[in-house]
């Protein structure tokens, strides 16, 4: 790997803060002490971010207040910061790959499965009581409360320990089967010219099995469901996603009479990274995790990626983009993981870094992937 990206590795190296220097040394170079892992950890426990965690950690274990859920209600701001939102915390503490032992890990996770300490989380305003009574509904699709909450513990290390999270492994992969073999999307939705609503669109209902960033999420951080069949269904289902759904796809689901719009369901194209395109709804992150699956370039977008990437990075090893902004520090669900301080005076750097990164750790998983498809 060092030899095939040594001009990314060794600016990321030299430049990258504590997070992309443990994550780089531990998951893709494999060089990683013990002693230098407690070290780079110790310093990832002072960043600001983590910092600002560790207040919004509740007695029960339980961190911030809801999932995805109100920033306000009624006038009452419920959220400090975005980080006191529980799937935001989640991804903090999944992104700077804080260890499952740890203790805000574990007593994140172990609130997440008590089911009463669960209920009174979300018993803070009377939508949140609402949602957490119909937590399954939506389930088949991602769009259930429960749904997000398997993911982030899949996304915390967790996602193989248990039943329950093993079988909605099962519910993600038949959303994905779903949609392997179709021609259209016509061919699994329904419509109803009739309705007169804003908007109105095609729309599956409530029990229906489809994939989305999600049920993509929980299966990229888990290995239970891993054989070569399914890995290879996975490859086939990403490619005809990207052959048949249209850009101007929309879907709706139906549920309790009423429609809503889906979370991040698959339904447009899946598009390659270009250096031209600044996308900030978490196109990069869900190619990552597309690529974490172990499908390689066998997935035509994730080939088209990789070979974008390699062209960018061919003179001196750093991806680079150019931005008006660098938007929020906080690692919620519509944006890609930030991994980089945004100091004063390292906004350029930091944002290169945090890309570079993207870029090594893509590549080698897609490297990894097509290397294990030919054994």
């Amino acid at each position: 790997m060092y030899e095939a990206y040594a001009k990314s590795i060794d600016f990321l190296l030299e430049n990258a803060g504590p997070v992309i220097r443990y994550r780089l040394r531990r998951e893709i170079l494999n060089d990683l002490s013990k002693s230098e892992e407690e070290k780079l950890l110790s310093e990832i426990y002072e960043m600001p971010l983590f910092r600002r965690l560790c207040t919004y950690v509740r007695p029960d274990g339980y961190i911030g207040r809801g999932m995805h859920s109100w920033d306000n209600w009624r006038g009452q701001v419920l959220h400090e910061t975005p980080l006191e939102d529980g799937e935001c915390a989640a991804r903090l503490l999944s992104y700077y790959r804080i260890p499952k032992n740890h203790p805000f890990v574990a007593g994140f996770v172990s609130a997440m499965r008590d089911e009463e300490t669960l209920e009174a989380e979300f018993s803070y305003i009377p939508p949140e009581r609402g949602r957490y009574e119909e937590r399954f509904v939506g389930h088949n699709s991602g769009n259930s409360l429960m749904a997000l909450v398997y993911t982030m513990q899949a996304l915390l290390g967790y996602g193989d320990d248990y039943d329950d999270l093993r079988g909605f492994q099962d519910i993600c992969l038949e959303g994905f089967r779903r949609v392997k073999d179709i021609g259209s999307l016509d061919e699994i939705t329904k419509f109803d010219p009739s309705l007169k609503r804003r908007g109105n669109c095609p729309y599956i209902e409530d029990d229906e099995f489809f994939p989305d960033y999600y049920t993509l999420s929980m299966l990229a951080y888990t290995k239970s469901w891993r054989t070569r069949d399914n890995i290879r269904m996975m490859a086939d289902a990403l490619n005809n996603i990207n052959d048949v759904m249209k850009p101007e796809n929309a879907l709706a689901i139906r549920s309790r009479g009423k429609f809503h719009g889906p979370c991040f369901a698959f339904v447009n194209p899946i598009r390659p990274f270009r250096v031209d395109l600044v996308d900030s709804v978490a196109y990069k992150r869900m190619l990552s995790e597309a690529a974490m699956l172990g499908v390689g370039r066998s997935v035509g977008v994730l080939g088209e990626t990789a070979a974008n990437i390699e062209e960018a990075i061919a003179v001196d090893g750093v991806l680079r983009q150019e931005y008006k902004s660098m938007g929020t520090p906080y690692p919620t669900a519509y944006v890609d993981a930030r991994l980089e301080e945004y100091a004063k005076g390292r906004g350029r750097t930091s944002f290169y870094c945090d890309l570079t990164f993207w870029a090594v750790e893509l590549l080698y998983l897609l490297d990894r992937g097509d290397a294990e498809s030919r054994q």
